[in-house]
């Protein structure tokens, strides 16, 4: 009971700060499930566990520990942004063993086993759209279960089997890598204080590879456009104006103000986001039938490497411009080109490497938005 009545307690701390993250969540929010296994190590105190358990005036002549084990753990988890998770779990840290000899001949025998549930925040840092790196902090709610046993002239503790939950904080580090939007793989090293149960603390580390799964990132098949028939009729004499030729507008991946794109990244950044809402802001008052937007890289990487990071950023382009520009979904498509049509020559970069060549090709690394039949509202 004691143990249900805690975990609940840190089910209703990670719902209320679930609840107040929503508030500020991102494009990158969204509830996650994964699993973590891998070696658990003890740092036990296992020659004060034997004084403590045994007595006063023993002489401990020596110590074998079996202080490894496979531990795992079982988790959900709320990313409110890109740098803010919370998580909550299960962890079984697996079991360990040691026995102490002593004088009086004699020995102590001790087994030691660790679970428990866990409230913990993550700090993010991204490295690139699909590898970031972590720290974690947070609470457990943990029972460790002992059972000692003695041979010899050693006599059996008063309390062979002592047990103990505890609250104690706990820590670490890990890696990220997403293989797809919705699948992950995780690394970590943590560390958990433990209460021993014989009246002192220990710590156990953990180190674990594991797979998340992220719900939600599946993108929605656009609606389906019905196409009606018109019934035929017959054609007045019109005079007719050929429509005017398409508007090309380039936003480039420089420093000027309306680059949208750091180099080798898709995410837009805050000036891009500035430069295409003055874009959205030129064709109030005016009506078209089509709009494409295709995005280029410069040709530093591989040529497959560079067709995706193209499509990414014509992607989140045409994403901002249907979720904030209100421009309809029907009429905008997008494209990559890939590193092809650069508008530098090799001869402008020949000789340059680093940053220089980076700054050089500047211009290639472009988002072009192509607007068809505009034409003035009347």
């Amino acid at each position: 009971m004691k143990m249900i009545k805690n975990a609940g307690i840190l089910a209703f701390a990670g719902c209320t700060l679930i609840n107040t993250s929503l508030a500020m969540a991102a494009d990158d929010s969204g509830f996650y499930l994964g699993g973590n296994v891998g070696q658990s190590v003890s740092h036990l105190d296992e020659s004060g566990m034997t004084n403590r358990v045994s007595g006063p005036g023993l002489a401990i002549t020596s110590v074998t520990r079996d202080n490894r084990d496979i531990g795992y753990k079982l988790y959900g988890g709320y990313q409110a942004n890109k740098y803010l998770s919370l998580e909550s779990g299960w962890f079984d840290l697996g079991r360990f063993n040691f026995t102490s000899t002593t004088t009086p001949a004699g020995s102590l025998l001790g087994n030691i086993k660790v679970r428990g549930v866990n409230l913990d925040a993550l700090i993010r840092l991204p490295l690139t759209d699909q590898f970031s790196v972590f720290g974690r902090g947070g609470l457990t709610y943990a029972q460790t279960r002992d059972s000692f046993s003695t041979t010899g002239a050693l006599a059996l503790p008063a309390n062979a089997s002592p047990k103990k939950w505890a609250w104690n904080p706990k820590y670490g580090v890990g890696l990220d890598y997403n293989l797809t939007r919705a699948f992950g793989i995780r690394a970590e090293a943590e560390r958990y204080r433990i209460n021993d149960a014989t009246g002192s603390k220990g710590n156990i580390d953990l180190f674990s590879l594991g797979m998340t799964y992220r719900f939600g990132t599946e993108k929605p098949a656009p609606a389906p456009v019905a196409v009606v028939e018109p019934e035929p009729v017959v054609p007045e004499p019109v005079v007719v104006t050929p429509p005017p030729a398409p508007v090309k507008t380039v936003f480039a991946s420089d420093s000027s103000a309306n680059s949208l794109f750091g180099f080798n990244r898709s995410t837009l950044r805050n000036e891009g986001k500035r430069a295409l809402d003055k874009f959205v802001e030129s064709l109030k008052g005016a009506s078209f039938e089509t709009m494409v937007v295709t995005g280029y890289t410069d040709r530093i990487g591989t040529d497959e490497y560079n067709q995706k990071l193209s499509e990414r950023r014509a992607n989140a382009v045409r994403d901002y411009l249907v979720k904030f520009g209100g421009i309809p979904a029907d009429k905008i498509t997008a494209r990559g080109a890939g590193e092809s049509n650069p508008v530098t020559k090799r001869e402008d970069c020949a000789g340059k490497s680093g940053n220089p060549l980076i700054t050089c090709l500047a211009p290639d690394r472009r988002v072009e938005v192509e607007v068809t039949a505009t034409r003035t509202s009347e």
